[in-house]
């Protein structure tokens, strides 16, 4: 498996200006011919590190999440990196070694192309590089929307260590790695590895309230965003309103795998203060919500999303 990490640089004056990058009212895309130097950003209380941010909540258009690209030098890093209480995240590294420590329970973990970390809201950590190498990672955040009987709880892991599930009737084609289990109400977002064999499609326009936050690990596709065709590859960034219609074909003789963002299992909140629930961008995480739980297993048939 290989992970698309940015390099920089800059484009040669001699090379036309002609790229993929759009920004409509329904979706984004931020190809990675535009991931340069120069709009790179660096991060409070980082050192030796930059990032490019590629999704940040905007009025109007996706409010649930903010996601980045990070790159820490030979000795960088940050002893808080999360200054926000409330907010969540999740690390997947793309490349080099990334060592994190959880405070709390006193844990070290180093984290190679591939690890994946869930770090719970209210989390002590710190990461560092500690090799001779660059390391990046893609770093997803949200502000956590608490559910009263349910606490979702730091864990680290990596792409290896998930099997794939495979969608209903695609006959591996189309499969998806999931980091938490779908029906666990602690968690609010799912991020995913989406995985289409060549020729593996989604054949629908799915149309739902979930936000995407989409990077191309892998391989090359055609997606269908709103109407539109868009042709992506390896280190292409989607970025997709609620509702934003979608499908796309696998392309190439590999595999096309996409790192997914989604908010997921909470009610919408439609009033502030409505059953003491907190005022958030996204669903609403009152205690009513509560009496209603997803069965066991989910909804009798019907299969997992991705």
């Amino acid at each position: 498996m290989s992970y698309f990490t940015p390099q920089g640089g800059l484009p040669a004056q001699t090379e036309l200006l002609t790229d993929r990058a759009i920004v409509t009212e329904a979706y984004t895309v931020i190809p990675k011919g535009v991931l340069r130097d120069i709009v790179t950003s660096n991060l409070p209380g980082f050192t030796r590190t930059r990032s490019w941010i590629v999704a940040r909540p905007i009025a109007g258009f996706a409010t649930t999440f903010s996601q980045l690209i990070v790159e820490i030098a030979p000795g960088g890093g940050a002893d808080r990196p999360e200054q926000e209480p409330g907010v969540e995240g999740v690390v997947f590294v793309t490349s080099g070694e990334l060592t994190l420590t959880l405070e709390r329970e006193g844990e070290r973990h180093v984290l190679a192309a591939g690890g994946y970390a869930y770090l719970a809201a209210g989390e002590r950590w710190s990461i560092a590089n500690e090799g001779t190498e660059l390391t990046s990672f893609q770093w997803v955040r949200k502000a956590y929307e608490p559910l009263d009987g349910h606490t979702a709880t730091s864990f680290v892991t990596s792409d290896a260590e998930v099997e794939p599930e495979g969608m209903p009737g695609t006959n591996g084609a189309w499969a998806t790695s999931r980091f938490v289990d779908p029906d666990d109400l602690a968690h609010d977002m799912h991020v995913n590895i989406v995985t289409f064999r060549p020729g593996g499609s989604i054949p629908f326009a799915e149309t739902h309230v979930m936000e995407h936050g989409i990077f191309v690990l892998e391989g090359k596709g055609v997606y269908r965003l709103n109407g539109d065709w868009v042709e992506v590859e390896a280190g292409d960034f989607l970025w997709l309103r609620a509702f934003c219609p979608q499908a796309c074909y696998a392309g190439g003789p590999g595999p096309f795998r996409y790192l997914l963002y989604k908010d997921v299992n909470r009610q919408v909140r439609l009033t502030e203060h409505a059953g003491g629930g907190q005022f958030h961008s996204g669903m609403f995480s009152g205690g009513e919500v509560t009496g209603g739980q997803v069965p066991s297993g989910g909804f009798p048939g019907g299969p997992k999303s991705s």
